[in-house]
């Protein structure tokens, strides 16, 4: 089948997406608010099959000497001690998200994507065979065809994602009470920062100095913590409240489909979010190129990812409880400590 596609969002999902359709002959146009893909971000982790959709998508360039094998690393308590031993999923790799999202952009022809054009409404958009959501947890799409009762929710936890400026380090997660400190590699060399906190350990206010805050909510920690803290390069630094989408009843209305997070947003604790977008955007080019018309392909694609992707919502959102778990932690590290702890925990998204 062939016909007219409008993707909404150049994120990871609406660019793979599009590279999927126009390599099945597709007329694709990509619409994105921001005017060019973004020059920094961190480090995303690539289970395996994540990997099969990237050369899928014909991007094993990428994958063969733009990313680094994520080795395996350690569980840590906040004075260093070992909780358990972390194993990646099979060989997991790490790109950095520029990287990424420029590799989809520029395999895409000159026009596809229209930067710096904000969709505020769907009534809006060109006329089109289908309309695919690629605009994220906040995803006007979703709003308009979906409904309100799919808005995001709160996690009550806040994430600090940054840049430290040290040498590439093992793979780690320490948790405390109420918080934990991830330390991943980066593909040019330096080290990935991932901290989360419950929200009531942080006033609002205080998201303006990250640093500072990190420093006050880390007090005392083991000093590969405070070392990541303390050489933190400041324009790299997020801070905002994590949210996710509770699993909807169906991803697809009319001629319109959710792919990446506007379909499935999720915790970032699995490290699972680029993955699935990648994913999501390899079986909706399958559905679309294959099937006979677009309600028998956008049915196959929901049969397909609605139900595994709601299952890692789900998982995502125990496992941010449990890392920052305020109450019954000593109980919660004797267990991992006790099994051995073999754990898959990737970079963070």
């Amino acid at each position: 089948m062939r016909g007219r596609a409008v993707v909404v969002g150049a994120g990871i999902a609406g660019l793979a997406v599009a590279r999927g359709l126009v390599a099945g002959g597709w007329d694709v146009q990509v619409r994105e608010r921001a005017g060019a893909p973004p020059g920094t971000g961190a480090s995303l982790g690539m289970w395996p099959h994540a990997v099969t959709a990237l050369e899928r998508l014909g991007l094993g360039e990428l994958v063969r000497h733009g990313t680094v094998v994520a080795a395996s690393g350690e569980l840590l308590r906040p004075d260093g001690r070992r909780l358990a031993r972390v194993e990646p999923p099979g060989a997991m790799r790490l790109v950095g998200r520029p990287d990424l999202l420029s590799a989809l952009a520029d395999s895409l022809p000159d026009g596809v994507v229209r930067w710096g054009v904000r969709t505020s409404s769907v009534a809006g958009l060109p006329a089109a065979d289908v309309l695919v959501a690629a605009d994220g947890i906040g995803s006007v799409v979703r709003r308009e065809v979906f409904g309100p009762a799919t808005a995001p929710r709160g996690l009550g936890t806040v994430a600090v994602r940054g840049t430290a400026n040290l040498p590439r380090p093992d793979l780690s997660e320490t948790w405390g009470e109420g918080r934990m400190f991830g330390l991943t590699a980066r593909v040019d060399g330096r080290t990935n920062v991932y901290a989360c906190f419950r929200g009531t350990l942080a006033a609002p206010a205080e998201a303006a100095d990250p640093v500072a805050l990190l420093r006050r909510v880390f007090a005392g920690w083991h000093e590969a913590v405070r070392a990541a803290i303390e050489t933190l390069d400041p324009a790299s630094l997020d801070v905002r409240a994590l949210q996710d989408l509770r699993p909807l009843p169906r991803t697809t209305r009319g001629n319109a489909v959710l792919v990446g997070d506007a379909a499935h947003a999720m915790a970032p604790n699995l490290g699972r979010g680029a993955c699935e977008s990648l994913v999501d955007a390899v079986v909706l080019a399958d559905r679309l190129n294959c099937a006979p018309d677009v309600a028998t392909a956008l049915r196959a694609y929901d049969r397909a990812r609605r139900r595994p992707t709601a299952r890692l919502v789900r998982i995502s959102r125990l496992l941010n409880r449990a890392s920052t778990a305020e109450h019954l932690t000593g109980l919660r590290d004797g267990l991992l400590a006790a099994a051995g702890g073999v754990l898959a925990v990737g970079s963070r998204q």
